[in-house]
């Protein structure tokens, strides 16, 4: 886990953008700020917790497409 410190305007989405790559991860952004929930646009200063994201490995793709 490591923190980030937001600037004005800063946003859920944004943040998980910027930290995941992915916007739509932004419900572990808020999962691991309870304090801040309620919070849509940040103002400057704001430490955040930002949690390490798990990645679970894809079923192996069938025969057929990895043999060419």
């Amino acid at each position: 886990m490591t923190t980030y410190t937001t600037i004005q305007g800063d946003t859920w989405d944004l943040i998980a953008f910027v930290q995941y790559g992915d916007e739509l991860q932004m419900h572990w952004l808020i999962e691991a700020n309870p304090l801040q929930r309620e919070t849509v646009i940040f103002p400057s200063g704001v430490v955040l917790t930002i949690p390490t994201l798990v990645t679970t490995s894809r079923a192996p793709l069938p025969p057929w497409i990895t043999n060419g």
